[in-house]
């Protein structure tokens, strides 16, 4: 697996597919205020990926659902509960995301990946703590896949 850390926009990069960390689908779409990486998907993407992610109801926590993505150039987002109801990430809920994310993407014939640091924001988890967790659990995994760890970087 070929995983690079960029500095960067997660929506920017040239991937199949972005992974959104995701709040479980506890709350419905509509009445749900995204914030940091949902709320640029939602604002860029429009709402159709987060009413496909709807009907999928509640994720549990370190599981992955693929929807479209929606007006994004991506051929898809994958959604991963990365956080738990009281809005937590865990190392658990991390290496579980990311080892399902990448199950999906595999499953979907998907070439490339980015990820956010999952739960390092709404999530509250140290963001090089997660990073170095998610950098363990992709060293652990087998996939022809291309990976982008996407740190954000302010402009």
């Amino acid at each position: 697996m070929d995983v690079r850390i960029i500095k960067g926009d997660l929506l920017d990069q040239d991937v199949d597919a972005i992974v959104n960390a995701w709040n479980r689908n506890i709350i419905p779409w509509w009445l749900l205020l995204p914030q940091g990486v949902s709320h640029a998907i939602k604002r860029r993407a429009g709402t159709g990926p987060f009413k496909e992610l709807a009907t999928h109801g509640p994720i549990p926590l370190g599981q992955a659902v693929l929807t479209s993505a929606g007006t994004l150039p991506h051929k898809a987002i994958i959604h991963v509960a990365g956080i738990n109801v009281l809005w937590r990430a865990s190392e658990r809920s991390i290496r579980n995301s990311v080892r399902n994310a990448i199950a999906l993407a595999v499953e979907h014939r998907l070439q490339s990946i980015a990820f956010p640091l999952i739960g390092a924001g709404s999530g509250s988890f140290n963001e090089q703590k997660a990073k170095e967790i998610m950098e363990d659990e992709l060293g652990k995994l087998e996939s022809p896949l291309t990976v982008h760890i996407v740190v954000f970087r302010k402009k």
